[in-house]
């Protein structure tokens, strides 16, 4: 697949994962001001309450969809493509009212593209292993939308799930995305809840490597993560002044006794596009 400027997905930044077996807490998630709501079939759900939860989605789903002012995109995290699940996860979804699925453990193209053609809708492909990584650009091209399973990954590398071990990782996942055209990928769960601090520095880990999302697991981080992924005050103060003594970026200047020309201008303008909203 060639990514597309239309691709729905690539709006996605801020998507809050709810368990498929919770019915009762879809509508508080849709209503929670995420970018999008993640049903859960995966790991947030045992292996006895995966047919039920499953059985059940399309009642609840429309209950909880029913009430919503104004829409949010609902993808549905399938079972992997090598489990039992898989292929009955994937023929409920194709009757949903979903804007996309999730694969998880994402480890080829092929899966990708069979998950999509099974579905008929648009996939997110949730990198979590070695073999995964070393296909990102692969899987990319295959997908609309790539997002880094971080705590699976480095379980499967047998490294710490800290940011210097898994800087490269992001990094190539923030190529493969480039290079596919998506926007730029979505980067995993911040496993505590409580710390607000902790996801908005995760989150502005995340930004410099050049991911553009995160995922969450609670209402509560949505908006230290939303302000994790905006420019800081001296970020926006840096880009004005560049923006301001540039122009259109056609001749080089001094700025803070930097000189800047049009790639450094570029970057000043994507700092005050995010900081609007725009980026």
């Amino acid at each position: 697949m060639t990514a597309h400027a239309d691709n729905p997905l690539t709006r996605i930044a801020l998507p809050l994962f709810v368990p498929g077996n919770r019915p009762e807490r879809f509508a508080k998630a849709l209503a929670a001001g995420a970018d999008a709501v993640f049903v859960d079939l995966e790991d947030a759900v045992p292996p006895e309450d995966k047919p039920d939860a499953r059985a059940g989605l399309a009642t609840a789903l429309g209950e909880a969809l029913a009430g919503l002012d104004a829409p949010v995109p609902v993808l549905v995290r399938v079972n992997a493509a090598d489990t039992r699940w898989h292929g009955d996860d994937l023929a409920a979804c194709a009757t949903l009212p979903l804007s996309g699925i999730v694969l998880p453990k994402a480890e080829t193209a092929e899966a990708v593209r069979d998950a999509g053609a099974r579905t008929g809708l648009p996939v997110v492909a949730l990198v979590e292993s070695a073999a995964g990584l070393a296909n990102a650009r692969e899987i990319a091209r295959a997908s609309h939308r790539l997002a880094f399973g971080s705590i699976d990954f480095a379980a499967d590398i047998g490294i710490a799930h800290e940011r210097g071990p898994l800087s490269h990782a992001r990094f190539e996942l923030a190529l493969a995305a480039r290079l596919a055209g998506q926007g730029a990928p979505i980067d995993g769960v911040t496993a505590d809840i409580r710390d607000a601090g902790l996801i908005t520095d995760d989150c502005h880990h995340a930004r410099t490597l050049g991911f553009g999302g995160k995922l969450l697991i609670h209402p509560a981080q949505i908006a230290p993560a939303r302000a994790g992924f905006l420019p800081a005050e001296e970020e926006i103060a840096w880009a004005t002044r560049v923006v301001e003594a540039a122009g259109d970026g056609t001749r080089a200047v001094a700025v803070d006794g930097a000189m800047v020309d049009l790639p450094v201008v570029l970057r000043a303008r994507q700092i005050l596009d995010r900081a609007a909203g725009k980026g």
